[in-house]
């Protein structure tokens, strides 16, 4: 009888313990909304980084760039380049997107080394594809790009208010240096 009762106690202390991890990580909340529909031969080419949450696969970077060419079975070549600020050399990593809404093609999949694989979500966009704000679901990652290499204070500000409006902390961002 002894033995039921501890593992009764051993159960029951395992509930009380997954129920404070619960209770301590707060209400989940809900993925950001993506934009409706994306036109992704419109969104191809060459995006200037204007902002980012800091990461470590960048750390150390200025001029950032990314190349997105939509290739003839829908997948999308990725090429992400940057200065590295120490030593003045380019660093590139190229990887490949996948759509996985084929509804809006605002949700991909991006690989830069198989078997491991990141959530791309197209949150914002500009009218005319001047624009692209990238998130994640978890809102662990953001990126502000933009086709040129600055943008208009206007432009960036009602981006930052539009990001608020979906629970991302703007405080994170920090604008992306630009080097010679």
């Amino acid at each position: 009888m002894k033995g039921i009762e501890i593992i009764i106690g051993a159960g029951v202390l395992l509930i009380a313990l997954a129920s404070c991890i619960a209770l301590k990580k707060g209400p989940t909340e809900k993925p950001p909304q993506t934009v409706d529909h994306v036109d992704l031969v419109r969104y191809s080419g060459k995006w200037y980084e204007i902002a980012s949450y800091a990461n470590r696969f960048q750390k150390g970077c200025i001029n950032s760039q990314a190349t997105y060419t939509l290739g003839e079975d829908g997948t999308i070549s990725v090429l992400n380049r940057c200065t590295d600020e120490r030593t003045g050399q380019r660093r590139q990593a190229e990887g490949k997107a996948s759509v996985m809404d084929k509804s809006s093609n605002a949700k991909l999949k991006v690989s830069f080394f198989w078997p491991f694989s990141g959530d791309y979500w197209i949150i914002d966009l500009g009218e005319e594809y001047e624009y692209a704000v990238i998130g994640h679901p978890e809102r662990k990652f953001l990126w502000i790009l933009s086709r040129t290499r600055q943008m208009e204070e206007k432009v960036y500000r009602d981006i930052l208010s539009r990001l608020q409006q979906q629970g991302y902390d703007t405080s994170r961002l920090m604008k992306t240096a630009v080097g010679d």
